[in-house]
């Protein structure tokens, strides 16, 4: 970026010292979220990857933590939205992806209110059974479906950002999302035994595009 280019990144973040902060929250809770995943997944009753989503490990002895997370990644998705919005140009793209990001962020936090029902081992599709259960399916659903339509709005925004760098990593792990969220939905309707693989794949570009992009944000900071 020449000078000029540098003046204005400057100008425009003056009077908001706390983006690149907001930004970092982001990372560390977005990769720490991952950690807390993993080390849940190696804690007994050791669910499956594989066939079984990612609530099922906030039922148990260590249920807590999980939830813990859940809330947790309510507080991330704030912090990204929070930093992304001292960036321009702002437009109405930008706007709709935002409000899209911190409604899925809300789900998130929702989850840990909203019990969730575990189908018995033999029936891994089972519906739900309660109306905390039904209510979770529903509410995690429109947290997915929120961020992915959001990545795509902010991703086609990035491009023409102060964030451009950060576009192609983030369109490759909208895909990735994309991907994952699709799996989902066919499990779901006819391959139960592999539901858990397909949510992690759409975890895994939600919450990358996070990670990428507040990594973005961070550095663009630093560099004004």
């Amino acid at each position: 970026m020449n000078a000029g280019g540098e003046s204005s990144v400057t100008a425009r973040f003056a009077g908001r010292p706390g983006t690149r902060l907001l930004a970092t929250v982001a990372l560390v809770g977005a990769v720490l979220y991952v950690l807390v995943d993993v080390v849940l997944q190696l804690l007994p009753p050791h669910y499956s990857v594989i066939s079984e989503a990612e609530s099922n490990l906030a039922v148990g002895p260590y249920g807590w933590i999980m939830n813990l997370n859940f809330l947790a990644r309510g507080v991330v998705t704030l912090c990204a939205v929070a930093a992304l919005s001292s960036f321009g140009p702002r437009s109405l793209l930008r706007q709709a992806g935002l409000v899209l990001m911190l409604f899925a962020g809300v789900c998130s936090a929702a989850l840990a209110f909203l019990p969730t029902d575990i189908p018995p081992a033999d029936a891994p599709g089972l519906a739900p059974t309660t109306a905390p259960g039904a209510a979770h399916l529903i509410v995690a659903a429109a947290g997915f479906v929120a961020a992915l339509v959001a990545f795509a709005l902010l991703t086609r925004w990035l491009r023409g950002s102060e964030l451009a760098g950060a576009y192609p990593a983030a369109a490759w792990l909208t895909g990735v999302a994309a991907v994952g969220l699709v799996s989902l939905g066919i499990t779901a309707a006819i391959a139960p035994g592999l539901l858990g693989l397909a949510e992690r794949v759409c975890l895994a570009g939600v919450l990358g595009w996070v990670i990428a992009v507040s990594i973005a944000v961070v550095k663009a900071v630093r560099h004004r």
